[in-house]
């Protein structure tokens, strides 16, 4: 470790460093012009770049908007999801917030006036520093003056049920140093949960069959509190300490029935079922940018944490007649984590271009302690992850090229093996522009994936009699080759992007059933398949039939082929049309809004899994410092998830879960907000996070 970390900084030192710089620190960010990525398409509020699309907003939009967050909304790849009360991306994946580069909340976006929103940068394809941990990056550029107070409070509440999101901010700058305090909190409990679950198997020359259907009592809660203090002077430094705490706890309870049969004989049983978990990890954010001269920048960035996550599981199972208990699991598990990344970059420009290199390092060391029937298991793992990296970015004529070159080495230690891996990373983004408002992008890069911790633990977990769940020790990392051509077409009615891609993942990490225990048992585990692959075609963006917010289609549409080969030589197969859908409509300040979609099956693993099913309605209305909300969740239906096997899976399983709670979920919220001068935002160059919590 200390020969590596050695190594990292001899090359880190002796490295011509630069990075790009499209948000340098000014007075008012309108003044910064200069563009390396020429603009391929120009039209009255949107440019685009070779890896991202940057947008204006008219003095309507300015006006119709509360604060930064409801022009995020304006986007064509944007949505607000009501059930989270957050910003996401129709297209799915990672979405992460920066404004004026720094990392973000959505809490920090509303301490922002519209007016002071410059422009916003949509990356979907984020820049190297971030590209390993979002797959959407949106940057709200600001206008950035010295003084400045920005509070607001909301709360949006179910009236029949427990379904409550509440958020709080207040942000106070005063010449070099600015204070944030945030909280944020998404509470649900639901008493009206219904699954059913059916395992059929041959073993050991019996034929098996469980079909459960139980009710339970379920809830969690999530608070989210930060504490930020920076320290900034413009065009020369930039420290910022920041403090926060995720706490999360979550239960369930519940009963049912079971109808157990081996071959032609049934029995009657009864269920119990009871788990939870929680933990509360204290986070704490270091970094420091300093400025070297109008063309260079170093900057430094710490994250470390340490805390316990706790879990348990009891499950019986006994035949109603005699009670004779047939299956019974009681675990719990402790997991102390302490996690530590750092970064360390440093910027240039060139005439020609614009480079960027850096490295960064995260350890994450989780030591288990497990208790079950079984007995007493304590065994510790590490996951050390080294990246290097360096990039230029630049332009000949109407070509618009990004070129990255990485190389990344995954260390881990679990309780039985060690691994230790390094692959060159390469990433190629080309942009061509075909007319004004028309572009076409090539991106191809290749990365390294590391297995989870809860894929690489050897926890064993029982599911139902004669089946158990487990990880693997021995699982090896993936390695994907992502491949995507982008053509993208605006003017004053449409914003369209249709992208063809092709995924393909090496040592895919699968999951899968096999016989266990000397055969008398079956054990949901997983494998590194021979390969993974996801081909099609996704079409997303939005449509304005009258020019205006009047009426807003937005659109997300993906055709789309899964292949897996297995480790074995089999080749499992699923197709799918997935799809989401928003309406919306903005007159003055009343704003009303419709999502739908039509769920499919993805193939993940063993199982093919449904997405979620939306059918949501809701309207806002703005009065001043006041938003008024309401809305209804899920007409006529209640929440649906539905779980299949493969034929090729050595069980059979179809599982469906419905939230009954929900079904036509009638929601009221109210919001205030109010800002005095203005705020000054940071220009932080690296953002970090640290491992999320070890749970079964």
């Amino acid at each position: 470790m200390k020969k590596q970390i050695s190594l990292a900084l001899f090359i880190i030192g002796s490295l011509a460093f630069a990075q790009e710089n499209t948000t340098t620190a000014v007075k008012d960010s309108v003044h910064n012009t200069k563009e390396i990525q020429e603009v391929l398409i120009k039209s009255q509020r949107k440019k685009q770049f070779v890896d991202k699309a940057v947008y204006s907003f008219d003095e309507e939009a300015l006006k119709k908007a509360r604060y930064a967050n409801d022009l995020l909304q304006t986007l064509p790849e944007l949505q607000f999801d009501p059930i989270s009360s957050s910003i996401t991306s129709i297209k799915g994946g990672k979405f992460l917030l920066l404004i004026n580069g720094v990392e973000s909340t959505e809490l920090q976006a509303r301490g922002i006036r519209p007016e002071n929103v410059v422009r916003v940068e949509y990356y979907d394809n984020p820049p190297t520093r971030w590209a390993t941990r979002a797959d959407t990056v949106v940057n709200i550029i600001t206008r950035n003056p010295e003084v400045g107070f920005a509070a607001g409070i909301s709360a949006s509440t179910a009236l029949t049920t427990g379904f409550i999101n509440g958020q709080a901010y207040a942000n106070y700058t005063n010449g070099r140093n600015n204070f944030g305090l945030e909280y944020g909190m998404n509470f649900r409990d639901y008493d009206n949960r219904i699954t059913n679950r059916v395992y059929d198997y041959i073993l050991q020359n019996s034929h098996y069959n469980t079909n459960e259907t139980k009710r339970d009592h379920f809830g969690y809660t999530y608070q989210d509190i930060a504490l930020r203090y920076t320290n900034s002077l413009m065009d020369n430094y930039v420290f910022q300490a920041k403090f926060s705490m995720n706490i999360y706890n979550y239960f369930s309870k519940g009963n049912g029935q079971s109808i157990f049969t081996k071959d032609n004989s049934s029995e009657l049983h009864g269920t119990s079922q009871y788990s939870g978990e929680n933990y509360n990890p204290p986070k704490l954010d270091l970094y420091f940018s300093k400025k070297l001269g109008k063309k260079d920048e170093i900057s430094l960035n710490v994250v470390g944490s340490s805390y316990t996550s706790e879990s348990f599981q009891i499950d019986k199972e006994w035949v109603i007649g005699s009670g004779n208990v047939v299956f019974d699991n009681d675990m719990n598990l402790k997991a102390k984590q302490n996690s530590i990344v750092g970064e360390v970059a440093y910027t240039h420009d060139f005439k020609a271009g614009k480079l960027s290199s850096g490295y960064r390092i995260d350890n994450n060391n989780v030591d288990n302690s497990l208790q079950n029937l079984a007995g007493n298991f304590d065994y510790s793992v590490n996951y050390l992850t080294q990246y290097f990296y360096s990039e230029f970015a630049g332009k000949s004529k109407k070509l618009l090229y990004r070129l990255g070159l990485g190389l990344t080495n995954i260390h881990n230690k679990t309780a039985l093996t060690t691994e230790n891996d390094w692959t060159i990373t390469p990433k190629l983004i080309l942009g061509y522009e075909l007319k004004k408002n028309q572009s076409l992008r090539l991106t191809s890069s290749y990365t390294p994936y590391s297995p989870g911790s809860a894929t690489l633990s050897p926890n064993i977990n029982q599911v139902v009699p004669n089946i158990v769940s487990t990880g693997n020790p021995l699982l090896k990392i993936q390695k994907a080759w992502n491949n995507n051509l982008n053509y993208a077409y605006n003017n004053k009615f449409f914003d369209f992007n249709a992208y063809l891609f092709y995924n393909y993942v090496d040592n895919a990490i699968n999951s899968m059933y096999v016989l266990y225990n000397n055969n008398t048992q079956y054990a949901l585990t997983y494998e590194n398949a021979q390969f993974s692959s996801r081909t099609g075609i996704q079409l997303t963006g939005s449509v304005k039939p009258f020019g205006s917010r009047l009426l807003v289609i937005k659109a997300n549409i993906y055709p789309t082929m899964q292949r897996v080969k297995t480790s074995n030589g089999d080749l499992l197969k699923n197709n799918y049309f997935g799809n989401n859908f928003t309406i919306s409509s903005e007159y003055k300040n009343l704003s009303l809004s419709y999502m739908f979609n039509i769920p499919v099956y993805t193939l993940s693993g063993a199982f093919l899994n449904t997405n979620e099913n939306q059918n949501h309605i809701f309207a806002n209305y703005k009065m001043k410092d006041w938003t008024f909300t309401t809305g209804m969740y899920w007409l006529g239906m209640p929440s649906r998830y539905k779980t299949k096997t493969l034929d090729e899976s050595l069980v059979s399983y179809t599982g469906t879960t419905n939230i009954y709670n929900n079904r036509n979920m009638f929601i009221v919220g109210i919001g205030y907000d109010f800002a005095k001068g203005k705020k000054n935002e940071v220009n932080r160059k690296l953002n970090n996070d640290t491992a999320p919590a070890a749970t079964f």
